[in-house]
């Protein structure tokens, strides 16, 4: 089975919050992995997502962590940064 990662930074204007993170998250640009498979008996190479991952600031003992979270979750929340107002 052949897996990829793909990496990618998302900015947020505003303090969100996400489910599967236990906390607000100030605003900021945060690292999005994600991993896919292969499909593999295919004419061409198709690949799903296995897991999506947000790197986010830890605790004070530690630099940052890394969380999972759903693809539609990381979604909603930059739906929802986008329509919030600036100040």
């Amino acid at each position: 089975m052949t897996i990829r990662t793909r990496r990618e930074v998302v900015t947020f204007k505003h303090p969100f919050q996400i489910r599967g993170v236990d906390r607000v998250l100030p605003a900021g640009r945060y690292e999005i992995i994600t991993d896919e498979e292969m499909i593999e008996g295919l004419s061409f190479a198709p690949y799903r997502r296995v897991a999506t991952m947000i790197m986010v600031p830890a605790a004070p003992w530690r630099e940052s962590e890394m969380i999972s979270i759903g693809p539609v979750d990381l979604a909603d929340a930059q739906r929802i940064d986008a329509s919030t107002p600036n100040d």
